[in-house]
């Protein structure tokens, strides 16, 4: 969500600041700001809107100075505003923070500093957070690193923070609980951000602090404690990302491009994993529960948005193949219930970025109930990662559209590998089976290579619906994720209404809105359930339905019904989910152009869900 930068070293803090937050503008915002501390004292600058607004605004104005902080707000308390937008400072002025996160227990701890005096300037969460750090620093005569360290353990919440004192303009001042904090080492320098895609330019080397953490930073110290008072010794560990990967490289939008990368992505997940000619899965990260793999109960998958989606995609797989009970569930409300889980579950936790609140809160939930944990997950450091037993990266390279695409297939790949590698524990596949299988799949980023070459032809579907205001997504089998995919696709970035369903379910409800104005997507490959899909689509154009079908090429049946046919290659059912879903996302983001949309930064969404 929010978006946080900090720089404390020798060169000019300013365009380093402003680059970073313009790096961050995927995370999803809706106003930006930046502090700077310099021999005239500290300037803050910010604005509702984009950092572009904020550029402007603050041209020709003071914006020295070797420390400094920004952010890019997603309101939570209070609306959208200059008043509102970070950073906020304590009630005497000195101090100033940046925050990613939510203070649930905000509101007592404002009656209460209202009462000694405090007056507030925003409706934000906060700066009550500041004003209570200044109020314990003013009580105990405490230095601001141990002011800030009590101050956090008073609070009920998530966050990531970064503290700057203009009477000290030589340290920064950083901690985090549930929120990400990575800190960027240089010589003589140091950066602070909410990930590393600000930090990349500048140095390789890296600290990612832990919850529960609090850093005092200078321009050649970094001490690190916990909140108990213990010191930590960092660990440095270096990137692996390249600048290249945070450009654009000609395309018109980051959705595109990465749209564009996924035959790469899906063939780096694989990798090293599999080895056709033997038929042979082999994962590291999760090696070491083999054994284990044989004798569990139950699979328990939690994840949330398109994450989930993928996980539908899982539980077909891995109930196919290694025929264990999979069980799928929005992190959000699994997290709520009281769910049976015992020592032989294990639970995958599925996350792009591993910083999804309600993924964590599952996770910790099921590790307190003595599950074993499995992660999913994109991003080398991150929380979910750290949190789990084990796990497998996707090794998707950085996502910048807030709308996944390339990490979508990705996250299915590894859900289809440790399917095939749970098969092969458990003895419920065959070898040669498994080499069909692993060959095919070894094949599918040139078949997925070929579904975009369709993109002129879904850009002219795209221009008959694009003025449409709902549209239903239909699928069948595991083509049923795929077609709920494709409605969120469609929501996120052109703001049309959609929906997905299984197709037989329309009879159920949905075909009640169907009419000469409604558009129906069905995923129609001639697979198991071909023949029911076509009975769904003659229901349709009974109802002058206009229907868009993705067909397997070379197919005749559905081409005579449908109004709009897209081709994909041929493949086994297992992969169905990886192909097909590319003609959706394409479909998604031309008519989202034509709309005139924001495609990488839809209204209202942040890349990373990071408060719940």
């Amino acid at each position: 969500m929010c978006g946080i930068v900090g720089y404390i070293g020798y060169r000019e803090a300013w365009p380093i600041v402003l680059k970073g937050l313009k790096r961050l503008e995927y995370r999803g915002y809706d106003s930006a700001g930046i502090a700077l501390i310099n021999e005239s004292g500290e300037h803050i600058y910010k604005k509702a809107g984009k950092v572009a607004v904020l550029e402007e605004f603050a041209s020709g104005q003071d914006k020295s100075g070797t420390i400094g902080m920004g952010h890019t707000r997603w309101a939570t308390h209070g609306v959208p505003s200059d008043r509102n937008s970070h950073p906020h400072t304590s009630n005497n002025g000195k101090l100033s923070i940046i925050h990613n996160g939510i203070i649930e227990n905000y509101a007592t701890l404002k009656e209460e500093l209202i009462n000694r005096g405090h007056e507030f300037k925003s409706d934000t969460d906060t700066e009550v957070l500041i004003h209570l750090v200044e109020e314990i620093q003013k009580i105990e005569h405490l230095d601001l690193l141990e002011a800030v360290r009590l101050a956090l353990k008073e609070v009920i919440g998530a966050y990531a923070i970064v503290i700057m004192d203009k009477e000290h303009p030589d340290r920064l001042i950083a901690a985090r609980k549930g929120s990400p904090m990575v800190i960027g080492v240089g010589q003589g320098e140091y950066f602070v951000a909410s990930d590393a895609t600000p930090i990349i330019e500048y140095t390789k080397n890296v600290v990612y602090l832990n919850d529960n953490e609090i850093a005092l930073i200078a321009r050649n110290d970094l001490l690190i404690k916990r909140l108990d008072n213990v010191v930590q010794t960092p660990l440095i560990q270096e990137l692996q990302l390249k600048l290249e990967m945070l450009e654009k490289g000609g395309f018109d939008h980051f959705m595109l491009k990465e749209i564009y990368e996924q035959p790469r992505s899906i063939k780096d997940c694989m990798r090293g994993r599999i080895y056709p000619e033997e038929g042979k899965v082999q994962l590291g990260g999760i090696k070491e529960f083999a054994e284990k793999l044989k004798n569990i109960d139950r699979i328990i998958i939690v994840a949330c948005g398109t994450s989930w989606h993928a996980g539908l995609v899982g539980e077909y797989l891995i109930e196919e193949y290694a025929r264990i009970p999979v069980e799928v569930e929005y992190a959000s409300e699994f997290r709520y219930r009281n769910p049976i889980i015992t020592e032989k579950d294990v639970v995958i936790a599925i996350s792009q970025s591993g910083e999804t609140a309600d993924t964590m809160a599952a996770i910790e939930m099921a590790k307190e109930r003595g599950a074993t944990i499995f992660g999913i997950c994109n991003v080398a450091g991150a929380s979910i990662p750290r949190l789990t037993h084990a796990g497998v990266y996707t090794h998707a390279g950085p996502e910048i559209g807030v709308a996944s695409t390339k990490a979508f297939t990705a996250q299915v790949t590894v859900l289809t590998l440790m399917a095939f590698y749970m098969a092969q524990q458990k003895g419920t596949i065959t070898t040669s089976k498994l080499i069909e299988l692993l060959t095919e799949l070894d094949n599918i980023p040139e078949k997925i290579q070929v579904a975009l070459e369709s993109n002129d032809l879904i850009k002219e579907v795209a221009e008959k619906i694009k003025d449409s205001t709902n549209c239903l997504f239909l699928g069948r089998g595991s083509g049923f994720p795929v077609a709920l995919e494709g409605a969120l696709k469609l929501k996120e970035i052109s703001y049309i209404h959609a929906e997905g369903y299984p197709a037989a379910e329309m009879k159920h409800g949905p075909i009640a809105l169907i009419d000469e104005e409604m558009p129906v997507v069905f995923i129609a490959t001639q697979n198991s359930s071909y023949e029911k899909v076509i009975s769904n689509i003659q229901e349709v154009k009974a109802r002058k339905g206009k229907v868009i079908a993705i067909v397997t090429q070379g197919d005749t049946e559905v081409k005579k019904m449908a109004d709009y046919c897209i081709e994909i290659p041929d493949a086994n059912e297992a992969f169905l989910p990886l192909i097909a879903t590319i003609p959706l996302q394409l479909l998604s983001y031309h008519i989202a152009v034509m709309r005139g949309c924001n495609v990488d930064q839809p209204r209202n969404l942040a890349k990373s869900v990071t408060v719940e």
